[in-house]
């Protein structure tokens, strides 16, 4: 079968060492940097512009930045603490002084995401901001992250897909010397690329941002879409590998078949996505006909 070598990239940018200590910044930390500085200047660019929004917009650009420290503490404690409760509660529970050790790697888009949206309340909650079109940017922003964390997930060599024969296959370091498929570039796409210039779209030409909740709704749906579709081509996480469930799925469905648990954890964001994309049309439709009214 052919493959492609996997890339002579070092996960590390440069190492600084002094007596004794070393530092290193990582591709993986400079993702994560770039995806949340990044989203703060479109988020800021959004709210610069009043002419998408119904009525003036939900922050100001100054109130962005503080928006970020929020937005950082939630993806930083949220990402850990659902690696940590999703994927190895019982590993964590034995070793409690490893939850902090962040270095070490492990975190979840899924606990990130609930970090996020507890920050967001806190945060318009404080300010007395409107929750809804807040999350609208925020939304907007989110498949920026993702697009980096995705890269940096493949430079890292983690998280690969199912072995494959198709000839876009990667040899990963760690996948056992088997052709894999780089799922981490298929989210990156598609998580990332894709969804960005979708909610663009929907937002600065579609005028969705002025249907609060409308953009919450569209992530929801969009992300948990295509988690769940490239799901079936990433290996699934090896902490529930049994000897009676050795492809680890987290929920069985027949003799060979299931669900992994980016599948289990994205089918609650589809249906929120369409109970929120309902909730912003029904709310848009009530708001025109009560001004049609008056």
């Amino acid at each position: 079968m052919l493959a492609i070598p996997f890339p002579d990239i070092d996960p590390a940018i440069f190492t600084i060492e002094l007596g004794g200590l070393s530092f290193s910044l990582r591709w993986y930390a400079l993702a994560y940097i770039a995806g949340l500085a990044l989203g703060w200047r479109y988020v800021t660019w959004l709210v610069r512009r009043p002419q998408l929004w119904r009525g003036a917009p939900p922050m100001t650009p100054e109130q962005t930045e503080e928006l970020l420290t929020w937005m950082v503490a939630g993806v930083i404690l949220g990402g850990r603490l659902g690696f940590v409760l999703f994927y190895q509660p019982e590993y964590f529970l034995q070793h409690p002084w490893q939850i902090l050790q962040l270095w070490n790697g492990g975190m979840s888009f899924h606990g990130g995401f609930l970090g996020v949206a507890v920050g967001v309340i806190g945060f318009c909650r404080a300010r007395g901001l409107p929750l809804a079109s807040v999350g609208d940017c925020v939304a907007m922003a989110a498949p920026i992250g993702l697009l980096f964390g995705r890269v940096a997930n493949f430079i890292n060599g983690e998280l690969w897909g199912r072995v494959t024969d198709v000839p876009w296959a990667v040899i990963f370091p760690t996948g056992g010397g088997a052709p894999r498929h780089p799922s981490q570039l298929y989210e990156a796409a598609l998580e990332g690329a894709l969804l960005f210039a979708l909610m663009w779209w929907l937002g600065t030409r579609r005028g969705w941002l002025r249907r609060p909740g409308a953009m919450i709704g569209a992530f929801l749906l969009g992300y948990g879409c295509a988690r769940a579709f490239v799901e079936l081509f990433r290996q699934p996480d090896a902490y529930f590998q049994t000897p009676d469930n050795p492809m680890g799925y987290a929920l069985r469905l027949g003799a060979e078949g299931g669900l992994t648990m980016g599948q289990l954890l994205s089918l609650p964001m589809i249906a929120a996505g369409a109970a929120v994309l309902a909730l912003a049309w029904r709310r848009a439709g009530a708001g025109r006909a009560g001004g049609g009214a008056a």
